[in-house]
């Protein structure tokens, strides 16, 4: 029997996810038959608005496809098996997680100021807005491999700065306050770490990074986040799907 899912993500999207793996793990081929809605919901435990809602997001992402009266069916997307595709939105504690790192972040600083007319205009504030700053590295087994900036608006996190733990999870902080992510329009590209940032925080051996600078929205299409992530080179990869 399997457990109940408990984790950070929507149920939605962790029963998308299992389906997948189902997929994967039964070995089914383009043209295969989908499991009956009443064989997934026993199977996962979980109700069949859930159930369905993770089912359109497969739908959604052309893994299966419906022929009405007939069923789900896999369909020729599902055979291509990617690892760790830059196109998927998670968290940055998930994807690490992913790759088998145990993260700890150290926050090396915070503050509230007036953003650059790049963030501002990314965040859609209006002249006078101000964004939350989030300097932080994070380290597996002692050792930096990755480093991030991340911008929030102010207007979304009513509480002071010194009343809330900022080495967690952003992800979970901003759904606390209704404004979790669910997706992002994201550039990549390879460069070295600045200068200045590596020598005021001891960061000479980073090496080459593959920086994502990403702009999430909330499930309303609001901008809640920018975030600058310098992914450690020796330490990630990332694969690409074309369809």
């Amino acid at each position: 029997m399997q457990e109940p899912l408990r984790d950070s993500r929507t149920l939605a999207i962790q029963l998308r996810d299992r389906i997948a793996d189902l997929i994967r793990l039964e070995g089914l081929k383009p043209g295969d038959k989908l499991p009956t809605e009443a064989q997934l919901t026993q199977r996962f435990k979980i109700s069949r608005p859930a159930l369905r809602e993770a089912l359109k997001l497969l739908e959604q992402d052309d893994v299966i496809y419906v022929e009405h009266g007939r069923g789900r069916f896999v369909s020729a997307l599902a055979a291509v098996q990617v690892d760790r595709p830059i196109t998927v939105f998670e968290s940055v504690t998930d994807m690490a997680h992913h790759y088998g790192y145990t993260t700890v972040n150290k926050v090396l600083s915070i503050s509230e100021e007036t953003p650059d007319a790049r963030v501002a205009d990314s965040l859609h504030l209006p002249p006078t807005g101000r964004v939350i700053r989030i300097e932080r590295i994070r380290l597996h087994e002692d050792e930096p491999i990755l480093y991030c900036i991340d911008y929030v608006p102010r207007s979304i996190i009513p509480a002071k700065l010194y009343d809330l733990d900022w080495s967690g999870s952003l992800m979970d902080l901003l759904e606390e306050c209704g404004s979790r992510p669910r997706m992002s329009a994201a550039s990549v590209s390879s460069v070295m770490l600045p200068d200045d940032v590596v020598a005021r925080h001891d960061l000479r051996d980073f090496g080459p990074a593959l920086l994502i600078t990403e702009t999430c929205f909330n499930a309303a299409g609001i901008p809640v986040n920018y975030a600058i992530d310098y992914h450690r080179g020796s330490h990630f990869s990332f694969s690409l799907m074309r369809k």
